[in-house]
């Protein structure tokens, strides 16, 4: 199984940090964000990566490399100002990602869910991951009913972490090149109950602010 780290966006709430870094490459606990991803990807078993970059691409192609030092082997996709969104940017890699289910996670999440777990859902048309809602996304996104992911209900809703696994007919309507967001493709799949997922209790942190970079960090040194 390959897996995607989506890192293309801007990092609008994260400037001016990321006016000339990419939100990905912002360091805490000593380390890039998504170089956190890479360390427990290649422990659990990945070895083939592929990366989405936009807004300082190049950056993040020179601190990364081919992967090599991590035992990985990284490909890029690169896309244009203002970048694809979600759907559009998976869409577009997937003549990199090739034709068996892979992992999605975005760049800018810090979580310990355990990557191993994603090849025991290769079967899944679209797999999400949720935690409890953080205190910035009081409502979350959805809710669960049992594995069936189903609109937000009352008050048993959870976040999407950010965490996938897909199959690329999930995203066989999608022209490569289009910008398109995630969110149409899954509440088609809610629609026709074929949408699943699971709710993660361990550590996930949305590193959305300075503020919660910093906080991260100050947890991550002092653990």
């Amino acid at each position: 199984m390959k897996a995607m780290i989506l890192a293309a966006g801007r990092g609008e709430r994260m400037r001016p940090l990321t006016d000339h870094t990419p939100k990905p490459l912002l360091a805490a606990g000593g380390k890039p964000l998504i170089v956190w991803h890479l360390e427990r990807l290649a422990a659990a078993g990945f070895s083939k990566i592929v990366i989405n970059h936009a807004h300082l691409g190049g950056q993040i192609e020179t601190a990364l490399g081919d992967g090599s030092q991590w035992g990985l082997s990284i490909a890029y996709s690169p896309e244009p100002p203002g970048a694809l969104e979600t759907a559009g940017g998976v869409a577009t890699a997937l003549p990199l990602l090739g034709d068996q289910p892979f992992l999605v996670v975005n760049g800018d999440v810090y979580c310990d869910w355990d990557f191993r777990h994603a090849h025991q859902l290769a079967g899944k048309n679209a797999h999400l991951v949720m935690v409890a809602n953080p205190a910035h996304h009081a409502g979350g996104d959805f809710s669960l009913d049992g594995e069936r992911v189903i609109y937000a209900h009352g008050e048993q809703t959870l976040t999407y972490a950010g965490i996938s696994i897909f199959s690329p007919e999930f995203f066989a309507g999608v022209k490569p090149g289009t910008v398109m967001k995630l969110r149409p493709l899954l509440d088609a799949a809610i629609a026709a109950g074929t949408l699943t997922g699971e709710r993660f209790t361990g550590r996930w942190v949305d590193v959305g602010t300075p503020q919660r970079l910093a906080e991260l960090d100050a947890e991550l040194r002092n653990a």
